[in-house]
């Protein structure tokens, strides 16, 4: 792997959707680079400090969310002289995001008052009064027609189908929730999946029409759904629960095929390859070196020992380590809060967080476990290629961590003091955006071979 230098960062940092630009957040200004050369190709001062931004599809404009001021700004980067800003005064903005055209912004107010869709066509705008959340509860058709939003009225949740052409209501219905989580359309647009709040274990298949196709409770008594994805191809959706339990359902049957536990323990029989992350002392031989007495008598501070990091295949039983929740508190750190399907569907990695070190990868197709990987620190994020099956993670270490059916490996940084706390990848999956505090870079990731016989060679810098 080749990385760039570092370079500096105060907020978000995201690849364009065509992978050719990556924008970056510096206080008040957004930066654009180009992905391949890193050379500035655009720069925008905002009138505050950036909080969030994100790409239209198309890639040709970029919306900056100044939620301290709060006003929206955007950008065009075909026309820099063009620019547009959005205040909605004492209402405030919490939120901001792209319509499927790229020539349409929607905006949350403050407290979930109204959500407006601003044209950048003309200067028609479009009320929805009581949307539920400001960041969630919003989803688009994958042919980009329509749009479901989830509001609430009179004590209960709604879904509203608009056209995403007129922006008109198309029609819209109540759903059995008590209190409506999120929402999410299926890959191929016929079914809308809705979730309550942890309180209760709720998961609701909607058709378009408002038909209830099912209605899954997986249990209960204790708190329910923490986490809901559907697989790329659109035949399963996963459902992660707070019994630390990954449910998988069929799109045929709507009924469960899968439940896969994540035990403290794991015992044999077990297919699954047990990578654990171990440091490795380097031995250097030394017996050649000869230091002179005034360096030796002015260099008191002797440096830490080098240590170079892999992975130890472990064998079975194996006690994985794990955090008990305190009873007392609420939110408790338990529950699947990772879950991310491979391009292919075929796999999933999840990760319970009372185990925060330990990723779990499932292989769906033979309804297994094909991997358990057992980090030294918190697992921050975990991220699939978008075009082939190869996991990545960090862990705010110098590292990264890889995975794919034929091992794991642990790739260093080559760069002083920086510890990797967000990844993402480019939609070609050619390249990476590593983040540390205050500075990211990008490494070109070379193409996974077509044969499983490679080398973890192939990986380091």
């Amino acid at each position: 792997m080749e990385f760039t230098e570092s370079y500096k960062q105060t907020g978000p940092c995201c690849f364009s959707p065509n992978a050719r630009f990556i924008a970056v957040a510096v206080d008040y200004r957004l930066v654009i680079r180009e992905t391949l050369s890193f050379k500035v190709v655009q720069l925008f001062s905002c009138l505050d400090k950036i909080s969030y931004i994100e790409w239209a599809l198309d890639s040709e404009y970029i919306l900056c969310g100044l939620y301290k001021k709060p006003m929206i700004q955007a950008w065009s980067l075909t026309q820099p002289e063009w620019t547009c800003k959005i205040d909605e005064g004492p209402a405030g903005i919490a939120y901001a995001r792209w319509s499927p055209d790229s020539r349409h912004i929607l905006t949350t107010s403050d407290f979930q008052l109204r959500l407006i869709v601003w044209s950048l066509l003309n200067t028609a705008c479009v009320h929805l009064q009581w949307p539920k959340h400001a960041s969630k509860g919003v989803s688009f058709t994958r042919d980009g027609k329509f749009a479901a939003i989830c509001t609430r009225r009179d004590c209960k949740d709604y879904v509203n189908l608009l056209s995403c052409h007129t922006w008109e209501i198309m029609g819209n219905f109540a759903v059995d929730t008590q209190d409506l989580a999120d929402i999410e359309w299926s890959p191929d647009d016929s079914a809308i999946v809705v979730w309550d709040s942890p309180l209760e274990y709720k998961v609701l298949i909607y058709s378009p029409d408002g038909r209830c196709l099912f209605k899954y409770q997986a249990y209960e008594s204790g708190l329910g759904v923490k986490s809901v994805s559907w697989s790329p191809c659109g035949q399963f959706l996963a459902v992660g629960s707070y019994d630390q339990m990954l449910r998988v359902l069929s799109h045929l049957t709507w009924k469960t095929f899968a439940e896969l536990m994540h035990p403290y323990t794991v015992r044999g029989p077990c297919c699954a390859a047990v990578f654990k992350e171990v440091d490795e002392p380097l031995l250097l031989d030394m017996s050649e070196l000869c230091l002179s007495d005034d360096f030796s008598q002015g260099n008191d501070d002797s440096p830490e020992e080098p240590f170079r990091v892999r992975y130890e295949v472990m064998e079975v039983p194996i006690n994985l380590p794990f955090q008990k929740p305190p009873a007392e508190k609420p939110n408790p750190k338990q529950g699947i809060g990772i879950l991310s399907w491979s391009s292919d569907s075929q796999y999933i990695c999840t990760r319970n967080d009372s185990m925060p070190t330990v990723l779990w990868i499932w292989d769906i197709r033979h309804l297994e476990l094909a991997a358990i990987l057992v980090q030294k620190d918190l697992i921050r994020a975990a991220a699939w290629d978008p075009t082939c099956t190869r996991l990545v993670l960090c862990t705010g270490s110098t590292h990264l961590y890889m995975w794919t059916p034929s091992g794991a490996y642990c790739v260093h940084v080559p760069l002083p003091q920086f510890t990797i706390t967000d990844l993402k990848w480019n939609s070609d999956g050619s390249c990476l955006l590593l983040k540390d505090k205050e500075s990211f870079c990008c490494a070109a990731v070379p193409l996974l071979p077509e044969s499983s016989e490679y080398s973890s060679d192939d990986y380091k810098e």
